[in-house]
């Protein structure tokens, strides 16, 4: 079964609706990603996944069970943890202090510090930086803290948000990389990006997203083999 059934979605803003009728499903293991350009709604069907955004119509389905009326924080304990686009890292405060706040459902201090370990595992630069105040760091290094902070929630399913924005090809390199090395430890991932190649490289199902509706879903080497798809994204 699904980790994460998205059924019939649609919902927006005001009387507006910004996705049509969306269903989607992130299998448990894998990483599953969402193209689109920008104002396809890839960031409402993440609110709404989140709960920020109620549906108008359908479901979202999570381990069987529909996330409406729930609040954020009781769906991110039930093992939803999303790295939000832009990094958002809190500028003055410590990059130890910014990786704690990712935990902050968990209150045995030991765990916080296994998960800590685990996530400068990971990010060694974090260990050696860990004092120094996320504000200060480069692009590139606060991905890392992003990304290392939703780790922290211990999730069962991470949702990331374009992780390439605003990077450096070297450190976009570098973090499909590293989201590659957290699925393979288990964690199930929906990736949301505009970034095709590199998406569809690390990807196992793609769904890309257009005007608010899904207007293709395959595997992504089929993906990557779609006429329409790459004249829309590799040119």
């Amino acid at each position: 079964m699904s980790t994460l059934n998205v059924r019939g979605l649609t919902t927006g803003y005001d009387k507006v609706n910004v996705l049509h009728d969306v269903s989607i499903d992130v299998p448990e293991g894998k990483i599953t990603c969402i193209l689109g350009a920008n104002g396809a709604g890839k960031s409402t069907l993440i609110r709404a996944i989140l709960g920020l955004t109620p549906p108008r119509a359908g479901q979202v389905m999570w381990d069987g069970q529909d996330l409406a009326g729930r609040r954020t924080h009781d769906i991110i304990a039930r093992g939803i943890s999303c790295i939000p686009e832009g990094r958002k890292v809190f500028p003055r405060m410590s990059v130890a202090e910014n990786l704690a706040l990712g935990a902050f459902l968990e209150k045995d201090a030991p765990r916080v510090r296994e998960r800590l370990e685990q996530v400068y595992e990971i990010f060694p630069r974090l260990r050696e930086r860990a004092k120094q105040l996320a504000g200060t760091m480069s692009g590139g290094e606060q991905a890392m803290v992003s990304i290392g902070r939703g780790l922290m929630a211990q999730p069962r399913l991470l949702v990331i948000d374009e992780p390439s924005l605003g990077l450096s090809p070297l450190y976009v390199k570098e973090n499909f990389k590293v989201i590659e090395r957290i699925n393979q430890l288990g964690i199930t991932v929906l990736l949301v990006e505009q970034n095709a190649r590199q998406t569809l490289a690390i990807s196992h199902y793609g769904y890309v997203l257009s005007q608010g509706r899904v207007v293709a879903h395959d595997t992504c080497e089929a993906l990557s083999r779609n006429d329409e798809v790459r004249a829309a994204y590799f040119g």
